[in-house]
């Protein structure tokens, strides 16, 4: 994807640890680390849906596998959850050096846990996220609570996590036990935001209970009702990040209001975009809305592409101009759908085109029409969707003007 950039960095123990930074269209308003779920990765559908959409929202948001895991280097077997707490810090420096300093850490699972764990320590931080975080970190071995006399005895044991074998040290537990997150999180002096599902059948939601309650405000809590521990569904992920972002907006600086020019006139649009990607911002007047590409044609699939937002302005054109002319009748016509579709034919396959060769452009536009109207109204209105200023532009000869500014 084009604009998601490869980023790697040195993590706490010495190790390359292998990261992917989304960045919005134009300069970032704030930048974040996600840090992912225990034993999951930086590609995981939670950290890469929430990371796209926090992008697309203006927030610059680095993920990262920590050691051991997915492309990183290392081993994941000597770890640690004092490790994952050292390469959170590690990453937040290579985002200082590179870019700018985080202003949010986000956290899933054991990841929400060390980010509290790890906030502390970073004074650029005004915001923490957790996404279905236990409240401790020993909570973590209950997933392998089986194994627990293995451990002890041999010092370690393989055990199965989410389909996958891992060999858990008896130096791993040893380090959950000393680390208590309700004294951390009293002093934390950061916004907080606490995610979690009453269906999470993983991490219970008790535990987002006792974070809410060792923290001291501003703290707020936000159910996903009906999500599962992985976030397995797009809309959930989505659904927290969006979230997330008009939280964050709270305690992010104020953004200037975008200053439009004296002599900009109504119908005047500004598009921006970086060159590494597709991701375009567009200004309109006071509104701001986005362009991209599918992630087949390499965008990131954030917004419509620009021939998805020429059919929206033909079929809203047509839409309006139909609800206008019937209202001004007083028929009793109570919505319209429109239903639009480009695509590109031979013109030797047009039988009602001008043009004997080459290749045309056909716009296919499907109206339906509900209200109690007789066949004579909806005829005259089928007549009339031709004749909205959008659809008679694009049939007038157009000339398009370019030039360096």
């Amino acid at each position: 994807m084009a604009d998601v950039e490869r980023f790697e960095f040195v993590g706490g123990g010495g190790q390359t640890l292998s990261a992917r930074l989304h960045l919005p269209a134009v300069e970032p308003i704030a930048c974040a680390v996600f840090a992912h779920c225990f034993t999951c990765s930086k590609d995981s559908r939670a950290a890469t849906h929430i990371s796209s959409a926090l992008a697309e929202k203006g927030i610059a948001t680095l993920r990262f596998d920590f050691t051991g895991l997915g492309e990183s280097e290392g081993d994941f077997d000597d770890t640690t959850f004092s490790h994952n707490v050292d390469d959170i810090a590690a990453a937040v420096q290579a985002l200082r050096e590179a870019y700018h300093a985080p202003a949010l850490l986000i956290g899933h699972s054991l990841g929400g846990t060390a980010v509290l764990a790890a906030a502390g320590q970073i004074p650029e931080v005004v915001g923490v996220a957790t996404i279905g975080a236990p409240f401790e970190p020993k909570h973590v071995a209950r997933l392998f609570e089986a194994s627990l006399d293995e451990i002890e005895s041999n010092g370690q044991a393989d055990v199965n996590l989410g389909g996958r074998p891992f060999t858990i040290r008896r130096s791993f537990l040893e380090d959950l036990q000393k680390h208590c997150n309700a004294e951390q999180i009293g002093k934390l002096k950061k916004a907080l935001v606490v995610f979690h599902s009453p269906q999470d059948n993983l991490v219970s939601i008790d535990n987002a209970g006792l974070i809410f309650k060792a923290a001291r405000h501003p703290k707020s809590f936000v159910s996903l009702d009906g999500a599962d521990h992985l976030l397995g569904r797009p809309s959930d992920s989505r659904y927290v990040a969006d979230v997330l972002a008009a939280w964050a907006s709270r305690y992010l600086p104020e953004q200037p209001a975008a200053e439009i020019p004296e002599d900009t006139r109504e119908g005047e649009v500004v598009v921006e975009g970086k060159t590494t990607g597709f991701l375009q911002r567009i200004q309109a007047r006071h509104l701001t809305f986005a362009a991209d590409e599918p992630l087949d044609k390499g965008g990131t699939n954030l917004a419509p592409n620009p021939y998805e937002l020429l059919l929206a302005g033909l079929g809203a054109c047509t839409s309006m101009t139909l609800k206008m002319y019937a209202g001004r009748k007083e028929w009793p016509l109570e919505a319209v759908r429109v239903t639009l579709r480009h695509d590109r034919i031979h013109a030797k396959d047009c039988e009602d085109c001008d043009k004997d060769n080459g290749m045309i452009d056909v716009i296919d536009k499907k109206l339906e029409l509900e209200g109690d109207l007789s066949e004579e109204q909806r005829e005259r209105l089928l007549d009339i969707a031709a004749k909205c200023p959008v659809h008679r532009t694009l049939l007038n000869e157009i000339k398009i003007r370019s030039e360096l500014v």
